[in-house]
């Protein structure tokens, strides 16, 4: 599969601050990742640095197959890494104008991207009447008049209410089927679980996973449980190699999987053992349970 970033021991330092600390990843064309951090866990600063506004310290990253300069590669990258910016008193279609100069693309492309983002029908109206959505959504159909072969998003959601929510994600769908490689930072669980198909998950600048999304969420699962005996549940549990932890809240019981179980056979292991359950739930456990567990909070 065709590479299109390659970020190898990657540090940021600001001072005494590590923002980025021996960062390594590899983006390969055609999936969506996310980076995905609390605010100040390195996700903007990784950003900047592969996009030439922020200097790195130490590592190396190269785009594509590495043969090309950064300065060129970037002509092939969209990016959206501050709140949109066009002139309030012009039309989008007129702001659009302006980028297509800047990045010698031919004015056709504007029909094609506002028609790509939803607002061909609002080419007319101007920047200062659009709503936040409106606006996120005409700085991707202006960071896609290149033809991108990668668009770099940061926070794409961030401050929009729930439709707006809801239109970047579909929109960021529907560009990542048409073939364009999808990176974006976000802090956002629900997001990266609903949009992306890669994940690098960030905790103060280092790296605490980097791989598929449905593998990370992949784990055995767990059983919750309620029965007389809590106590004796619980010893028994804690002396069993097949869970991995066993935590008590309220009176109910929650087991986690080191390996393939089913609750049938979980079921019929507590009732030999002299333990009747008057509660019994399998679950997968979640995106955030996974990242809570990385992240230790």
């Amino acid at each position: 599969m065709e590479t299109i970033l390659s970020i190898q021991n990657l540090t940021k330092k600001f001072g005494y601050l590590t923002a980025v600390q021996d960062l390594s990843f590899t983006i390969e064309k055609g999936n969506v990742y996310g980076i995905l951090g609390p605010n100040g866990s390195g996700k903007s600063t990784t950003l900047g640095i592969v996009l030439n506004v922020v200097n790195k310290t130490s590592g190396d990253f190269h785009w594509f197959d590495g043969t090309v300069s950064t300065h060129d590669a970037l002509k092939k990258v969209g990016a959206i890494i501050e709140r949109p910016n066009f002139y309030p008193y012009m039309s989008a279609e007129k702001n659009l104008e302006l980028v297509c100069r800047i990045k010698g693309v031919p004015y056709h492309k504007i029909q094609e991207k506002l028609e790509v983002v939803g607002l061909a029908d609002r080419k007319d109206s101007k920047f200062r009447s659009y709503s936040l959505g409106m606006k996120q959504r005409l700085a991707i159909a202006s960071a896609l008049l290149n033809d991108p072969e990668i668009l770099i998003l940061d926070e794409p959601t961030n401050g929009l209410d729930p439709q707006g929510i809801h239109q970047i994600r579909q929109l960021i769908k529907q560009i990542a089927a048409d073939g364009t490689t999808i990176l974006l930072a976000s802090h956002l669980l629900d997001e990266v679980e609903k949009v992306c198909s890669h994940v690098v998950v960030l905790r103060k600048g280092k790296k605490l996973y980097s791989g598929r999304v449905d593998e990370m969420i992949a784990s055995h699962g767990f059983f919750e449980l309620k029965c007389s005996t809590n106590e004796k549940a619980l010893a028994l549990l804690q002396n069993n190699r097949a869970f991995r932890e066993i935590k008590e809240e309220n009176g109910l019981l929650t087991a986690f999987l080191d390996e393939p179980m089913e609750a049938e056979v979980f079921n019929r292991f507590m009732f030999d053992n002299g333990i009747v359950l008057s509660h019994l739930v399998k679950r997968k456990e979640s995106l955030e349970e996974q990242f809570l567990a990385l992240t230790g909070s």
